[in-house]
C-alpha cells in the first residue's frame, strides 16, 4: 500500500474546508454570549452580584465611549440562563437522527445544509430579539437543530475518506476550526460589538456562513468515487486502505452496538469530558469577574487564550498519534488510552489547582490555559474512537455519544450557577473538585474499557479481522 502524497491531495482538501466549516459553526454558536453583555440594559442584571471582596480590583481602564445605537433589552439573570441554553436543547435532538441520515444520504449535504440553516438563523438573531424573548430562544433552539447534524455527518464522510493510519491526523485538522473558531469570535465579536453596534455579530458570521456553503457545495463530495478532481493513486489508496472496514449491510445493528462495552467507555469519557469543557466555556467569565475581580469582557484575548492552546494541542497531538501509530508500531488502542488519559487527568489536577491560588490571576490564567491545552488531546484519544471501533457507523455513534455529552451542556452550568450562589472562593473550588473527580471517573473507564479493534458487529458477515 503505497502513501498518496498529503500535499493538495483531495482528502487533506476536505479536512481543510470541514476546518473553515467548523470554525464557523462554532463563531456562530459562541457570538451570543458575548453580545449578550451589549443586549441588555445595564441596570436589570441584578443591583450587583455579591462579590467575596477577596482579590483587590485591578481593573484601571479608561472606559472610551462605546457605540450605543443598539437595542437594549431588560432580560433577568434567568432569562439569560434560557437564552443562552436553549441552543443545547436543540442540538441534542438532532444528533442520531443526524448520524443515521448522514449514513443513508450521505454526510455533505447534511453538514453543508447543517452550517447553511445555522447561518440564516443567526442573520436573523437581531430580528427575533426584537419580535420578543420567546422568538429568540426559538431561534437559538433552531440553531441548536442546524448545528446538531454537523459533528456525526462529519464523522460519516470521514469514514469513507480517511485512511486508518490518517485518522488522527485528518480528523484533528478538521475539528480543531471549532477551537480556532473559539478563539477569534470571542475577541472579534467584543471589538464588532465595541466599534460598530451587537447587530454586526449576527450579521457578519452569518453571512460568512452562508459564503462558506457554496464553497462546500462546489468542492466537498461524499467519497472518493464521486470526487470530480481526485487522482486515480489517491481513490485507490483510499479504497483498498478501507477494504476490510466497512459494512455492507444495509440495517443498522442496533441492539449489538448499544450493548457494545467500548462504546460505552467512548460515552462515558465524552461525556466526562464536555462537563469540565463546558463549565469552562461558560463560567470563566464570572469567574475571572467575581473571584479574581478581573473584567475578562475587556480583555477578550485572555479568555480566548485557554481555547488557542487547545487548537494548538489539537493539531500536533493529531501528528503525533499517527506517528505512534505508524512508525513506532503502537497499537491503536494504546495510543487511544494514553492520550485520553493525559487529555483528561491533565486538565483536571490544574483545573482544581486553579481553585488555590488565592488572587494570583497571572497564574489562574497559566492555570486554566494548561488545563483546557492537555485536553486537545483527546481529540486523537476517545473523540475519534468511534472510527476505530465501527467505520461504518461512525455518524451513528458519535450521535449516541454526542448526545450524552451534550447533557453537560445543559446541566454542568446550572449546578455551577446553583454551587456559587455567595461567590466564594470555596465555593468555586467545589465547583472544580465536580469537574475534576467527573474527568478522573471518564478516564479510568475509558482505560479500562476502551477499544481499537473494530468491533464483530461492525463488519459485515461479522468477520473477524485485525488492524
Amino acid at each position: 500500500l503505497v502513501s498518496v502524497p498529503a500535499c493538495c491531495s483531495a482528502r487533506y482538501n476536505l479536512a481543510l474546508l470541514a476546518f473553515f466549516g467548523f470554525f464557523l459553526l462554532y463563531a456562530l454558536r459562541v457570538n451570543l454570549s458575548v453580545a449578550l453583555v451589549d443586549m441588555i440594559e445595564p441596570n436589570t442584571s441584578l443591583a450587583k452580584n455579591t462579590t467575596s471582596n477577596v482579590c483587590p480590583e485591578h481593573s484601571s481602564t479608561i472606559n472610551v465611549p462605546r457605540n450605543t445605537t443598539g437595542e437594549k433589552y431588560s432580560w433577568d439573570a434567568d432569562t439569560q440562563g434560557w437564552i443562552l441554553g436553549s441552543f443545547f436543547y436543540g442540538y441534542i435532538i438532532t444528533q442520531i437522527p443526524g448520524g443515521y441520515l448522514a449514513s443513508k444520504i450521505g454526510g455533505k449535504l447534511l453538514l453543508g445544509f447543517g452550517i447553511f440553516g445555522t447561518s440564516v438563523f443567526t442573520l436573523l438573531t437581531p430580528l427575533a430579539a426584537n419580535l420578543g424573548v420567546g422568538y429568540l430562544i426559538a431561534v437559538r433552539a433552531l440553531e441548536g437543530l442546524g448545528e446538531g447534524v454537523t459533528f456525526p455527518a462529519m464523522h460519516s464522510m470521514w469514514s469513507s475518506w480517511a485512511p486508518p493510519l490518517e485518522r488522527s491526523k485528518l480528523l484533528s485538522i478538521s475539528y480543531a476550526g471549532a477551537q480556532l473558531g473559539t478563539v477569534v469570535s470571542l475577541p472579534l465579536s467584543g471589538l464588532i460589538c465595541y466599534y460598530m453596534n451587537w447587530v454586526y455579530v449576527f450579521y457578519i458570521f452569518g453571512a460568512l456562513g452562508v459564503l462558506w456553503f457554496f464553497f462546500w457545495m462546489w468542492l466537498a463530495s461524499d467519497t472518493p468515487e464521486t470526487h470530480r478532481s481526485i487522482s486515480r493513486a489517491e481513490r485507490e489508496y483510499i479504497l483498498s486502505s478501507l477494504k476490510d472496514q466497512l459494512s455492507t449491510q444495509k440495517s443498522v445493528p442496533w441492539r449489538p452496538m448499544l450493548e457494545s462495552l467500548p462504546l460505552w467507555a467512548i460515552v462515558v469519557a465524552h461525556f466526562s469530558y464536555n462537563w469540565t469543557f463546558y463549565t469552562l466555556l461558560t463560567l470563566l467569565p464570572t469567574y475571572m469577574k467575581e473571584i479574581l475581580r478581573f473584567d475578562a469582557q475587556e480583555n477578550g484575548f485572555l479568555s480566548a487564550l485557554p481555547y488557542f492552546g487547545c487548537w494548538l494541542c489539537i493539531i500536533v497531538s493529531g501528528q503525533i498519534a499517527d506517528y505512534l501509530r505508524e512508525k513506532q508500531n503502537l497499537s491503536t488502542v494504546c495510543v487511544r488510552k494514553c492520550f485520553t488519559l493525559i487529555g483528561m487527568i491533565g486538565p483536571a489536577v490544574f483545573l482544581v489547582a486553579a481553585g488555590f491560588i488565592g488572587c494570583n490571576y497571572a497564574l489562574a490564567v497559566a492555570f486554566v490555559t494548561i488545563s483546557t491545552t492537555l485536553g486537545g488531546f483527546c481529540t486523537s484519544g476517545y473523540s475519534i474512537n468511534h472510527l476505530d471501533i465501527a467505520p461504518s457507523y461512525a455518524g451513528i455513534l458519535l450521535g449516541i455519544t454526542n448526545s450524552f455529552a451534550t447533557i453537560p451542556g445543559m446541566v454542568g452550568p446550572v449546578i455551577a450557577k446553583n454551587l456559587t450562589h455567595n461567590n466564594t472562593v470555596g465555593e468555586w473550588q467545589t465547583v472544580f473538585y465536580i469537574a475534576a473527580s467527573i474527568n478522573l471517573f471518564g478516564a479510568i473507564f475509558f482505560a479500562l474499557f476502551a477499544s481499537g479493534e473494530v468491533q464483530d458487529w461492525a463488519v459485515s458477515g461479522y468477520h473477524l479481522h485485525r488492524n
